[in-house]
Formats: C-alpha cells, sequence, structure tokens
C-alpha cells in the first residue's frame, strides 16, 4: 500500500507541473500579445472615457500612449503580468483539480460534474488564486496607469513598486482590491461551467471525447465563455482597479473609503455607464486572448502528458535481469495504459497465469476528468 501511495503522490506531482506549466505558459503567451489593449482598459476602468473624444477609442488610446510614452508605454505592467501568472495557473490548477477530485467522489452516473460543483470547484480554485496573487497585480495596475498622473512619482520598476507600496502603505496598500477580486470568483463560477457544457456539447456532437476536440472547437468554446462571463461581471474590475490605484495618488483626485463608497461615487458621477468603461475594449482583448490562453493550453497540456508522463511511466516499468518487464511493486491498479504493453509481452515470454492487470487507467480515461481550461 504504501508503495501505492508513493506511486498515486508522484503521479498527482506529474499531473500538477503538466498544468502549472502548460498554463503558466498559454498564459504569458497570451498576456505579451494583449498587453497593449490591457493598457487602455485599465486606464478607462480607473479615469473614465476621455471627454471630447471622437473615433475609436483604441486607436486613440495607443496613438496618445505612443506619442507620450513610447512603445514602453504600450507595455507598461507586462512583467508583473507575466510573474502573476506563474503563481496564479500553478494555484488555480493545482485547487481546482483537488476541489474537482473531491467533488467526483459524490458522482454517479455518467461521472460528468454538474453545473453547481463546477461552480464551487472554480470559486474556490479563484478566490484561492485571488487572495495569493493580488499584490502583484496591484503593482501591475499601478504601472499601467502612472503615465497618467503628472502629479505623482512614478515606480521605477516592478522591485520600486513593491517596495514603495509595502513602505508607504503598508498590507492594506497590496491588498487594495482584494474584496472585489474576491467578488470576480463570480466571473470563474460562470465561465468554467459554460465552457466545460460546451466543450462537452461539442464532443458528443463529433463523436468524441473532449480531451480529443480540434483545436478550432476549443477557440470557440473559449471564446463564447469568456464573453459570457466578462459581461456580466465586468463592473467588478472596475472596482477593483480604482481601488488598487488610488494608493498612488493619494493626494490627487477622488478617493475611495471602500468599495460601497467606490460603487456609489461611480454611480453618481458617472451612472451606469461608469461601471463599464473599457468594456468594449476588454472584450476585444478577452475574446483572442482566451482563444490564445486556452487552445495553447490544451496543445501543451497534452504534449506535456504525451511526452513527461508516459516516459517517465514507462521508465518505472523497465525491464529485469531476465528479461520479463518489471511492474511497479504492489501496484496492481494504478499504471496507466502505456505500461500495458510491457506487461502483455511478459505473460508472452513467461507463458504463465496472466498477470492481474488490476483497473486500468487509460490516458483518454485520464481526461476524462476534465482539466480547469477544458
Amino acid at each position: 500500500m504504501g508503495v501505492v501511495a508513493e506511486h498515486s503522490d508522484r503521479q498527482s506531482i506529474r499531473d500538477v507541473i503538466c498544468h502549472a506549466g502548460a498554463g503558466a505558459s498559454a498564459g504569458a503567451m497570451a498576456a505579451t500579445f494583449v498587453c497593449p489593449l490591457d493598457v487602455i482598459k485599465t486606464r478607462l476602468q480607473v479615469h473614465g472615457m476621455p471627454s471630447g473624444q471622437r473615433g475609436s477609442i483604441i486607436v486613440t488610446s495607443l496613438q496618445k500612449i505612443l506619442k507620450t510614452e513610447g512603445v514602453k508605454g504600450m507595455y507598461r505592467g507586462l512583467s508583473p503580468t507575466i510573474l502573476a501568472l506563474l503563481p496564479n495557473w500553478a494555484v488555480y490548477f493545482t485547487v481546482y483539480e483537488q476541489l474537482k477530485g473531491l467533488l467526483h467522489s459524490h458522482v454517479h452516473g455518467s461521472g460528468e460534474l454538474t453545473i453547481g460543483e463546477n461552480m464551487i470547484a472554480a470559486a474556490g480554485a479563484g478566490a484561492a488564486t485571488a487572495i495569493s496573487t493580488n499584490p502583484l497585480w496591484v503593482v501591475k495596475t499601478r504601472l499601467q496607469t502612472q503615465g497618467m498622473r503628472p502629479g505623482v512619482i512614478p515606480y521605477k520598476s516592478m522591485r520600486s513598486a513593491f517596495s514603495r507600496i509595502t513602505t508607504e502603505e503598508g498590507l492594506r496598500g497590496l491588498y487594495s482590491g482584494i474584496l472585489p477580486s474576491l467578488a470576480g470568483v463570480s466571473h470563474v463560477a460562470i465561465q468554467f461551467p459554460t465552457y466545460e457544457k460546451i466543450k462537452s456539447f461539442m464532443a458528443k456532437r463529433d463523436n468524441t471525447t473532449v480531451d480529443k476536440l480540434h483545436p478550432s472547437r476549443v477557440a470557440f468554446a473559449s471564446s463564447v465563455s469568456k464573453v459570457i462571463a466578462s459581461v456580466i461581471t465586468y463592473p467588478h474590475e472596475v472596482v477593483r482597479s480604482r481601488l488598487q490605484e488610488q494608493g498612488q495618488a493619494r493626494h490627487i483626485g477622488t478617493q475611495y473609503a471602500g468599495v460601497i463608497d467606490c460603487i456609489k461615487k461611480v454611480f453618481q458621477k458617472e451612472g451606469l455607464r461608469g461601471f463599464y468603461n473599457g468594456c468594449a475594449t476588454n472584450l476585444i482583448r478577452t475574446t483572442p486572448s482566451a482563444v490564445i490562453t486556452f487552445t495553447s493550453y490544451e496543445m501543451i497540456d497534452r504534449f506535456l502528458r504525451r511526452v513527461v508522463l508516459l516516459e517517465n511511466e514507462h521508465s518505472e516499468g523497465h525491464p529485469n535481469s531476465v528479461g520479463h518487464a518489471e511492474p511497479h511493486q504492489g501496484n496492481g491498479g494504478t499504471e496507466r495504459g502505456g505500461n500495458d504493453s510491457a506487461l502483455r509481452q511478459s505473460q508472452a515470454q513467461t507463458n504463465q497465469t496472466p498477470i492481474p492487470l488490476g483497473t486500468k487507467e487509460p490516458l483518454a480515461a485520464r481526461h476524462g476528468r476534465t482539466p480547469p481550461f477544458f
């Protein structure tokens, strides 16, 4: 039993590595691609729509940033964004999979999680992620908006931003906007169940499994679920961005005492429209971002599982000195499908009573436990 538990632990660690590695890589690629749009969206959230605006707000904003801040201004906050993605996805994937595993133990019939169970797993993972990475998002927001604050001393780098926020504002500054961030778990609680159901529907229609869906199907499901979740939950992002940004300009502009005060002042000054400043830009940004992230994650995760997991498991079942395939001691049923051929070869060589294979868990079956984005 001890060997079985040890093998299970190693398998769990490998799964976490695959999830985290694929998620962080996909997220970093998407963040780099859409960073200029993210900068515009954040500034619109914090400062609202510019007065007397004519023409496309996106084109005009990009031209203004290039003119006043150069190309560097279009990529402000990219470093903390990418840095935040590493623990962000590591935490999210780990917690999400653990919660799904716990919930699966109570599922009957087809073994698929219900919408409610998917929402619980997604929300729990989102809350853990928000708490652990909030300081990095505060730094990102400050770096992206400081170019519009001529009356403040700008941060020179990520390190400078962390140091000054900690010294000048303390822990409260690093966790400014945490309440609307936690409220933002409603976003993933809508996005992931929607995404899972769309994928499941398309897999059944194509007579295949979710882990074998064509990338175009993944792209479609990711874009639709992201747009739906973004439109419904966008107001919390405006409130969060304003609370995160105001600490840098404590003596300039409107001050918000908290979430409720921020909501009241935004509504009084800008109306309902104020809660959707930058929403169009955000949708243009999130749609390709979701497509890149989800599709890249799918491809990278499949690659890692095919190369890393299977190679490791083949090495655990290497032949011994007498030419027999040496199964994992005491495993009985935890070997994946990749070792089946070795076991059958051993049976043929020995011509003895077949070695009990136990319950096999092929790779496709493992993918039946849909990972967070798939």
